[in-house]
């Protein structure tokens, strides 16, 4: 069985839509919109009391270091984020939605 390769398209295709409904902006369409929407949405769900914010934040930081990552890391760092957001992003913007009457 081979591994599927997490890359910054498919965390973009995943998860923008969700974050940037919290960020209340666009959806990203690069890596480095993604992140300052992370940044943007984590404090939000923290605010509105939903847990996972600092996975949020954890992944951020993770696709902050794939931006200047060089080599196998390329691939190691959106994977960690990857496995932060997957499952987390769709529940916890969900019960945002709740909380604010979407």
């Amino acid at each position: 069985m081979t591994a599927t390769v997490i890359t910054a398209e498919t965390l973009i295709h995943r998860y923008a839509d969700d974050i940037a409904y919290v960020a209340k902006q666009p959806p990203a369409t690069d890596l480095a919109a993604l992140i300052s929407q992370l940044d943007t949405a984590a404090p939000r769900y923290e605010a509105a009391g939903i847990n996972g914010h600092e996975d949020l934040e954890t992944a951020s930081s993770y696709l902050d270091e794939a931006l200047r990552a060089t080599g196998t890391d390329r691939e190691f760092f959106p994977r960690r984020a990857h496995d932060l957001l997957r499952p987390l992003v769709s529940d916890v913007t969900q019960e945002y939605r709740t909380d604010v009457g979407d």
